[in-house]
């Protein structure tokens, strides 16, 4: 081989080196993480079986059991076993600046994922498929959504409820009195202290807080639906590296079947602080969402 060939073959290999290099490069999210080693986690207080304080004021839930199977991925991925969670709380009207700013890395709780919260930040896939309907105390005698004409209801600021119940109100002819808890825990109060009639929410948050409340026979779910919506962890927008090992790590959850168990221990079992069971099997959607992982946002 003459001295060219060696040459060309010598930056060849160079190039080839120097690609891999670059492929392997970390960037957005994962680099902010083993730069900081450390990565930041957003939960919620109240959104019960989801994400949630027990009683020892320590972030529990199946959104969080989720979002633990990412941080051991990551650790894995960055090779660095040692790697700090931050956990900080947030509610349904800061989740989303929090992410984009830099403060939260993954949001663990129980965000719908729509196309329009799609133009700010990104999801993983779903892992739960809700209703969106009301809760009432049996007392009051309403049986469907239409019943609440005239009445004052409660919910939660920043979540998707509040624009459906406003384009119900318009399509049918339906005019109620809002009023705004700023956790899901502060909206159901509003009913259980009779300021409100209805709390309208997702229907697995609702259970969730009639199941923790004084009297839980009190209280009924409607079963009437504003609209279907699927749930997921949240991350930022733009960052393909550190969105396919989400997609990577919760996909293979789904399809080994190890997702089965950890539904049950929130949704079929009793679960802290007062061991109650949501007693809340799989639904359809649910285990075709799990059958057939995708990040799809509702529109």
């Amino acid at each position: 081989m003459n001295k060219v060939s060696i040459l060309a073959a010598a930056l060849v290999s160079a190039f080839a080196l120097s690609s891999q290099a670059n492929a392997q490069e970390l960037n957005g999210t994962l680099k902010k993480i083993k730069d900081t080693n450390t990565i930041s986690i957003g939960f919620r207080e109240s959104s019960i079986p989801f994400s949630y304080l027990d009683d020892k004021q320590q972030p529990v839930g199946y959104a969080m059991d989720l979002c633990l199977k990412i941080v051991d991925a990551v650790r894995a991925e960055l090779k660095v076993p040692g790697i700090k969670v931050n956990l900080q709380p947030v509610t349904s009207g800061n989740r989303i600046p929090l992410m984009q700013n830099g403060t939260i890395d993954l949001e663990c709780g129980s965000t719908t994922n729509s196309v329009a919260r799609q133009q700010q930040v990104s999801f993983g896939p779903t892992y739960f498929v809700i209703n969106v309907t009301a809760a009432v105390k049996k007392s009051s005698g309403i049986k469907s959504l239409a019943e609440l004409n005239g009445k004052t209801i409660s919910t939660t600021s920043g979540t998707t409820s509040v624009p459906l119940l406003k384009q119900y109100e318009k399509t049918k002819g339906v005019d109620v009195k809002e009023i705004y808890g700023k956790d899901h825990a502060e909206s159901f109060q509003l009913i259980a202290s009779d300021r409100a009639v209805a709390f309208v929410m997702d229907d697995i948050l609702l259970a969730g807080q009639i199941a923790n409340s004084r009297a839980p026979a009190d209280y009924t779910i409607l079963s009437e639906s504003l609209r279907q919506e699927p749930y997921s962890m949240m991350l930022r927008k733009d960052d393909p590296q550190f969105k396919a090992l989400v997609d990577r790590t919760i996909s293979g959850v789904m399809r080994s079947g190890e997702i089965e168990k950890i539904y049950a221990r929130w949704f079929t079992s009793a679960i802290p602080p007062r061991n109650v069971n949501m007693n809340f099997p799989m639904t359809p959607p649910i285990r075709e969402a799990f059958a057939s992982p995708n990040d799809k946002g509702v529109q």
